[in-house]
């Protein structure tokens, strides 16, 4: 009776530590894992005409989830839907400018950051707008689902009036067609809508606000996170980091001449 019961709490523990720390559900027990991507942001994550993805965060989504011997899938998620497709379960990662905050965090895990970045204001050419305090009295386009637009009136106190639209490529439209002054958010991605038009529009370069840009995972994922992570560490140090940023934004001004491991959130 005794090596009957020793059986069962043996087998019972390799069923718990197979789940990761917690006990609760893991990624790194899939074969296929779905991943979350923008599909409106060039050069980051953008669906091409043919339905496929690509751009930054969907090459380093490929290089992880190889990295875990997993089959990737990917799945079109706009901002306001990051959280959601993690806490319902459509996405097992996300990886889609998914900015790191102790409010999201309190929703979701993240592993990363994978890449830092900053803040910065897209305009118009010849428009007067070099820094964040040239927004007092200007129309900004606030995206859903991202928390851009408000860091600037909330955080930097700026007296800005905030104009919703449902994605970037909204956002560009009402740039260029006058309805509001500028857009902000992080430089990649302004950096990408800027390569993509090829119309002029400026970067401001003003580079404020520092965005962890992260992995978001289920919460209670701690084993997967940790996983991501070493993939993340493996990334840099192979060269492949400073080969994706370059390769999508070499060409638009940004500064890559420091490309480094950043430091991690931590899994817990």
């Amino acid at each position: 009776m005794r090596r009957v019961l020793a059986v069962v709490l043996a087998l019972t523990a390799l069923a718990a530590s197979a789940c990761g720390v917690g006990g609760g559900e893991t990624l790194l027990d899939k074969d296929t894992v779905v991943i979350g991507v923008r599909p409106d942001l060039p050069q980051v994550g953008f669906r091409t005409s043919r339905g496929t993805f690509e751009g930054f965060d969907v090459d380093v989504a490929a290089y992880v989830a190889k990295k875990l011997g997993k089959k990737a899938v990917y799945r079109a998620v706009l901002a306001a839907d990051r959280e959601k497709v993690l806490v319902d379960g459509q996405a097992d990662m996300v990886l889609a400018t998914y900015t790191i905050s102790q409010d999201r965090k309190a929703k979701v895990l993240f592993a990363g950051p994978y890449h830092i970045s900053y803040q910065d204001i897209l305009t118009r050419p010849g428009e007067q707008i070099r820094n964040v305090r040239d927004l007092r009295g200007r129309t900004i386009c606030n995206v859903k689902g991202s928390n851009a637009a408000d860091r600037v009136v909330v955080e930097r106190g700026i007296a800005a009036r905030l104009a919703p639209f449902d994605d970037y490529a909204a956002c560009l439209s009402a740039l260029k067609g006058g309805k509001v002054d500028a857009v902000t958010t992080n430089d990649v991605i302004l950096a990408g809508l800027a390569i993509r038009d090829g119309s002029g529009l400026r970067l401001a370069n003003a580079q404020f606000n520092e965005q962890r840009t992260g992995v978001g995972l289920r919460k209670g994922d701690v084993a997967g996170c940790e996983a991501v992570n070493r993939a993340i560490t493996d990334m840099y140090q192979d060269g492949t980091a400073s080969r994706l940023l370059h390769k999508w934004f070499g060409s638009a001004g940004l500064d890559l001449s420091t490309i480094a491991v950043p430091q991690f959130e931590g899994c817990s």
